[in-house]
């Protein structure tokens, strides 16, 4: 099973779940009071831990995703696979189309020292912000963290701009 180590330096699993808590944006009127479910984003696209790799890859390219979350059997998020190095790895005969993707994803770290950062649909587009300066895309959850409702960039907060005009 290939480890985090496999990926491009400086980065690695906690660039999802930063250890530092979200704070407020400095321009708290950027958004007007705006929070993520004002974004209207698709429905979420995430596979399950068991999906094999051929698969992911061809799904992923039907759709035009670089990174999907990866679930537990209960729909849980566990982590996300990087579609470029999925392919990669695939390539050089590290990955074969029949493993599963669970071998290859990048796995949240859930501990105490490095804190799940929530992202609901009532979080503030401030604090999504903030997150996505530190992270490629942000799983937005339930308040439970039971399932994963969309995933947001921030080419979804620059496209929210631009259609608001703000």
């Amino acid at each position: 099973m290939p480890s985090s180590s496999n990926f491009p330096a400086g980065f690695s699993s906690s660039a999802i779940l930063p250890s530092t808590p979200v704070s407020k944006s400095i321009s708290p009127d950027k958004y007007r009071g705006a929070v993520v479910e004002d974004l209207q984003l698709s429905p979420a696209f995430a596979l399950p831990f068991a999906e094999p790799v051929s698969r992911v890859i061809e799904l992923a390219y039907d759709r035009d995703f670089s990174h999907i979350p990866v679930l537990d059997k209960n729909r849980r998020p566990l982590g996300y696979v990087e579609v470029s190095k999925l392919k990669q790895l695939w390539e050089s005969g590290q990955a074969n189309p029949n493993d599963k993707v669970s071998q290859f994803m990048i796995k949240f770290k859930r501990t105490s020292t490095e804190p799940y950062t929530l992202i609901t649909p009532l979080t503030s587009l401030d604090e999504l912000e903030q997150f996505l300066q530190t992270n490629i895309f942000a799983l937005v959850t339930d308040a439970e963290r039971k399932f994963v409702i969309g995933v947001a960039t921030m080419h979804d907060l620059e496209q929210f701009v631009s259609r608001r005009g703000f």
